[in-house]
């Protein structure tokens, strides 16, 4: 039969949040609930009738709780098939008792981690009992339903109440994929703790939370996301982020990581590209001269800040059409100004952990690699060249390297005063970068008088420093590692251009 009447019911559970009116239901419904330790203390106290599981197995709770449900009257009550009549001779045989419902929860072995607990109490939190309990459970729901996070306890309540005790095979169905979803996150957790210097060549990604989006990069294309986007953000204003916001905002993150704790900056982004960067003493003067980078491309753009802002800063953001505006906070009378356009997307920021790896399909399998946490410092540099950069110098070197490293490659980037002047993004040609970006520079009417150039890579020829100092680039950084070097090297110090490297290649593909 699909339609299955629970008579009988196991309990243990380690959060007992929600547990109470699933208790006081199967009393209601006459259930036999059998139950461990502090879940069975829990029923007790609600004045409710528990069997305790050492009564069945005539074992107690051995090794300091390790071992509590591991016995084959436990197993064998769930994992019995009812329409099997071997099996059910074998109930009675060994007196095991039927069970229809199991509702186990694990150990919080991942939260546990996150807390910088000890190897030992990290360990202590690997469930043994829970898990083997959930898998039986949900291997067969042929005949029993189960219950395997307190997530589900609302549903879950429903079903029964509606059914008066009774569950549907697609019930117990759906409820054994949201199980194995549990048991196979859990083991995919504890296998990333023992493996997290990547030892054994072996990828496991879980991610428990989804949503469907309204489309992938294009409208024919079906879109996702997997991950816990509420602990990352507040969204306080707006549509629902697209595929392609959600890439966008991404590349804002990451790029304003770069700047966080500095003084105020602005980030303009589009297409995962910085189109305008500035860094001014307040958050309203670096929008002004972040837009200025390129309003063009500012249009549709994705903006952030690593401060506050202010009403006066939202008064000129809400005159640019823009898909999301993101900061860690806003002042009351910016917010009400944000949203008087309804679209806009809004976003506070919260401070979360970003993954240390990136991973991409390609071919037929996944690509993985450390994230990039290379930030270049004054620090680290090798002069090259006879003359040194100036203190303003050195400080746009940096700025413009910062933001080198996250725009695509082929790049240039062009910078003075700290802000974004141009860059080149996604060429097949170092040479066809730096041209881009001084053209672009040069119809938004910077002066590169003084300008600093930033490159993701080396130059194998110095036609690059040529076109640069032609245009009035005083300083230059770069990584370094070209067989050529020298030329590149002796064309700077012909022409009083000071060229610092790093010896950090940027390449972002």
């Amino acid at each position: 039969m699909s339609v299955k009447k629970a008579n009988s019911a196991l309990i243990s559970v380690f959060h007992k949040d929600g547990l109470e009116p699933i208790v006081k239901k199967f009393q209601e419904l006459g259930i036999t609930i059998y139950s461990t330790g502090g879940t069975e203390k829990f029923i007790k106290d609600l004045g409710i009738e528990v069997v305790p599981v050492e009564d069945v197995t005539s074992y107690p709770s051995i090794l300091g709780g390790r071992v509590k449900t591991l016995h084959p009257k436990v197993f064998g009550g769930i994992l019995n098939r009812q329409d099997n009549a071997g099996d059910i001779a074998q109930l009675e045989e060994f007196d095991i008792p039927q069970l229809d419902i199991v509702i186990v929860d694990l150990y919080p072995f991942e939260k546990t981690v996150a807390s910088g607990a000890s190897e030992q109490e990290i360990i202590e939190k690997i469930d043994i009992g829970g898990i083997s309990l959930i898998r039986a459970a949900a291997k067969n729901y042929n005949d029993v339903l189960c219950v395997s996070s307190m997530e589900d306890y609302g549903e879950f309540l429903e079903i029964i109440s509606k059914g008066n005790g009774s569950t549907s095979l697609e019930n117990r169905k759906n409820f054994a994929a949201k199980a194995f979803n549990v048991s196979s996150h859990y083991d995919s957790a504890i296998f990333n703790y023992f493996n997290k210097d990547h030892e054994i060549a072996s990828l496991k990604i879980s991610e428990t939370k989804g949503q469907v989006l309204r489309y992938g990069e294009n409208p024919h294309q079906r879109g996702f996301f997997f991950g816990d986007f509420e602990a990352m953000f507040i969204k306080l204003h707006g549509k629902e982020l697209s595929y392609n916001n959600l890439l966008d905002v991404d590349a804002a993150v990451n790029l304003m990581n770069e700047f966080k704790g500095d003084m105020p900056t602005f980030a303009i982004l589009k297409h995962n590209n910085a189109c305008g960067l500035a860094q001014r003493e307040t958050i309203h003067q670096a929008y002004f001269d972040a837009l200025a980078g390129d309003p063009v491309s500012a249009f549709g753009g994705i903006l952030i800040s690593n401060v506050e802002i202010d009403q006066a800063t939202s008064e000129e953001i809400h005159t640019l059409f823009c898909e999301v505006v993101i900061a860690p906070s806003y002042s009351d009378d910016a917010l009400e100004t944000l949203k008087g356009k309804k679209n806009r997307i809004i976003l506070i920021q919260n401070e979360v952990d970003l993954p240390d790896t990136i991973v991409r399909t390609c071919l037929n399998g996944v690509l993985v690699q450390d994230k990039d946490h290379k930030t270049d410092s004054v620090s680290e540099f090798q002069y090259a060249t006879e003359k040194r950069p100036s203190e303003r110098e050195l400080e746009d070197l940096i700025f413009a390297s910062k933001l080198c490293k996250h725009t695509k490659s082929n790049t240039i980037v062009l910078a003075k005063n700290k802000q974004l002047c141009a860059s080149g993004t996604g060429q097949t040609s170092r040479v066809d970068a730096l041209n881009q970006a001084i053209h672009k520079a040069r119809s938004f009417k910077f002066e590169l008088e003084g300008a600093v150039m930033a490159s993701d890579a080396f130059f194998p020829f110095p036609d690059c420093v040529e076109i640069a100092e032609k245009s009035g680039i005083s300083s230059v950084i770069q990584p370094g590692g070209s067989i050529k070097d020298q030329l590149s090297i002796d064309y700077c110090n012909e022409n009083n251009v000071s060229m610092v490297m790093t010896g950090t290649r940027h390449f972002k593909h």
